[in-house]
């Protein structure tokens, strides 16, 4: 299990003209991740997921807070636990080396585990084929090509496939089908929800897109994120079905509708004005935004937590059910 706790960030702008202002990446944020399990971070660009996620994978450092793996607490990104945890990269096509084949990409990590594990040479390239077996490639006609050879449904699985040398515990996938073609992100999908009924990792799934979070972890958690706070988190199905949070109602609003095939939600929620990440409230973060806003929300900040008669913990001093979203939105 890795778990965390008041997790904070903030980055220093740069340049002539924002030359020392700060951005608060993450305030406080908790999360935790059970060994096998799923979980996704979901919100709009900005919001802080992906910082999250390199925290949690060790390739960013954080201010404050504590980070936990499997009851350790672990301070620095050079932690040998953080190597239970692997990253699988947006970019398909900047993840692996141009100049390097498919085999010397994957014996690099191998050949270090060998030496960890007192394995044999014949180890590495047994190993090296069955990892990528195990990611649905043809291990016979990939492992001698460059990453120029292959399509980016490919590239992506050999990124997976390279993730796996180390056996990690959990995968983080930062909006891993993203950039590959609308055709194969079902695949890379199912591929990452069959690792984890196999292999028993954990995924955590990066992503804008409810549909994809909803098809990875249909019985995990879902963690809403706006300017770098968890604003509502529950099963995925119940803040899907039921969101309190109005940020959350808005994102769900915002979901492509098929005419003729589903009706939209008869409650749409749509934030007021625009986003101003450089403007700092007192309040509630998405107090000027929201339709409902009161004075108590422009003075207080609300916490995570739960209220009664709602299932999901929420950061919102006025939560309510909206039917937001379309009466018949099917899972991916």
């Amino acid at each position: 299990m890795i778990s965390g706790k008041g997790i904070t960030k903030t980055f220093k702008q740069r340049g002539s003209v924002l030359a020392g202002r700060t951005v608060q990446a993450l305030r406080g944020v908790d999360f935790q991740i059970p060994k096998g399990g799923a979980a996704s971070f979901i919100g709009e660009s900005g919001c802080g997921k992906t910082t999250l996620g390199r925290i949690i994978a060790g390739l960013e450092t954080y201010d404050t807070g504590e980070i936990t793996i499997d009851g350790v607490s672990v301070t620095s990104p050079k932690d040998r636990l953080f190597r239970k945890v692997q990253m699988i990269h947006q970019d398909p096509y900047s993840a692996l080396n141009p100049t390097r084949t498919i085999h010397q990409t994957l014996r690099a990590p191998l050949e270090l585990r060998a030496k960890q594990t007192r394995r044999p040479k014949s180890w590495i390239d047994e190993r090296a084929h069955e990892v990528l077996g195990l990611v649905g490639l043809d291990p016979a006609s990939v492992i001698g090509r460059y990453p120029h050879q292959l399509s980016g449904g490919m590239r992506q699985r050999v990124v997976i496939a390279r993730a796996l040398t180390v056996d990690p515990e959990m995968l983080v996938a930062d909006e891993a089908t993203s950039m590959i073609d609308v055709s194969l992100r079902l695949g890379i999908l199912a591929l990452l929800k069959d690792l984890r009924e196999r292999l028993g990792v954990s995924v955590l799934f990066i992503t804008h897109d409810v549909a994809t979070a909803r098809y990875i972890g249909d019985d995990g958690e879902l963690y809403v994120i706006y300017r770098g706070q968890v604003i509502e988190r529950g099963s995925v199905d119940t803040i899907i079905s039921d969101p309190v949070h109005p940020y959350t109602q808005s994102l769900l609003s915002a979901i492509p509708v098929l005419h003729g095939l589903e009706e939209p939600g008869p409650e749409p929620v749509v934030p007021t004005e625009a986003l101003d990440a450089g403007h700092e409230d007192a309040g509630c973060l998405f107090a000027r935004r929201c339709p409902f806003r009161t004075e108590e929300c422009e003075t207080g900040r609300p916490v995570l937590g739960l209220t009664e008669g709602v299932p999901q913990e929420h950061a919102c001093f006025h939560p309510k059910s909206r039917d937001v979203v379309a009466t018949h939105l099917g899972r991916v």
